[in-house]
């Protein structure tokens, strides 16, 4: 079978290897779609934080199970399926505590460890949720969703809340559209207009064009002078995380999400002075799928809006460097592996 590689930064090709066996435990899936993520473009620019070499990169996908035995969790042979890429030891004390996205020795698919873009790999079963018939290139685009539903919830965002979002990638505009699912006036702040106009068609009730508008000017205006009730930070840059710290409220509540390998040195008494409550977001947990796969099944929202390209196989390098090139003009990107 063919699978990605990306051998060292600035590289991918497409190479063969043996199809796996399905083993006790494991289903074996035939994956259809996998999305390319801001982690894999990390790893493709030799940025990202967790970063190794040679690396198969992907856990975002849709598939379709095509061997597994009978199992408690109702996953069947023919059924189109996404999973959980984020692989906890089970034994740390992240683990015993139930909070398995938080494991200290987490290897996500992709990242810490060889990932799915495949044309078949084999996974435990227990990780693999049922599509409920959605298109498989909606499904494709669960495991990101799930990453800003996550960080939403961290920052308990609530129906009436004033919520920004720094970042407008596919995390943040994902992110916009879980804030105002649960009731919230949301602003999105990036240097891309063309990025802030596709926030704006997914639901931001205004933008904030950074280089372009005063950020501090732009707050002040959307608050009244308040400031944020939560700020969310989907970048990875020192410049958007103090953003939010600015931008928060008094009492105010910040969400980081994005991945950085940068420093920051601020007056970090403003926590103190605003007592500020702040969160690191990491991973999602399976009800984060769950809840919204069912979501996306009720209709609620429109994930195929946000794919830009689907690219076959063989092109995965034309793939990797157009999302390099074209920022602007590229949301989502998904590989055909079938």
């Amino acid at each position: 079978m063919n699978y990605i590689l990306i051998p060292e930064p600035g590289k991918v090709q497409v190479r063969e290897m043996e199809k796996p066996e399905k083993v006790q435990g494991e289903a074996l899936l035939e994956i259809l779609y996998g999305g390319i993520c801001g982690s894999d473009m990390g790893t493709y620019r030799g940025t990202f934080l967790y970063s190794s070499y040679p690396r198969i990169p992907g856990h975002e996908f849709s598939a379709r199970v095509v061997a597994v035995d009978d199992n408690k969790y109702g996953i069947k042979r023919g059924m189109i399926v996404t999973g959980n890429p984020y692989f906890n030891c089970g034994s740390c004390y992240s683990c015993r505590r139930g909070m398995i996205n938080c494991c200290t020795g987490n290897q996500t698919l992709g990242a810490q460890r060889d990932g799915i873009f495949r044309q078949y790999f084999s996974m435990p079963v227990e990780r693999i949720y049922d599509g409920k018939g959605l298109d498989p290139q909606v499904l494709a685009m669960i495991e990101p969703f799930c990453i800003s539903y996550h960080a939403v919830k961290r920052g308990s965002v609530k129906a009436g809340d004033r919520v920004l979002v720094v970042g407008a990638g596919p995390i943040g505009v994902l992110a916009v559209m879980c804030a105002k699912l649960m009731g919230a006036t949301v602003a999105v702040s990036d240097i891309s207009e063309g990025r802030l106009q596709v926030a704006r068609e997914m639901g931001a009730d205004d933008v904030i064009v950074i280089n372009k508008e005063n950020f501090d000017e732009r707050v002040r205006e959307f608050t009244g002078g308040d400031g944020f009730d939560v700020c969310i930070e989907c970048v990875g840059q020192p410049s958007t995380f103090q953003n939010c710290i600015d931008a928060a409220s008094f009492r105010g509540r910040v969400v980081v999400v994005g991945i950085g390998n940068k420093n920051l040195d601020f007056a970090y008494s403003c926590i103190q002075t605003k007592e500020l409550d702040i969160f690191g977001s990491r991973n999602a947990v399976k009800e984060d799928f769950v809840e919204l796969i069912d979501f996306a099944v009720a209709g609620r929202f429109d994930l195929s809006k946000l794919i830009s390209r689907v690219y076959v196989f063989a092109d995965a390098e034309r793939a990797f460097t157009e999302v390099k090139d074209y920022p602007d003009a590229i949301m989502k990107v998904l590989v055909a592996f079938q």
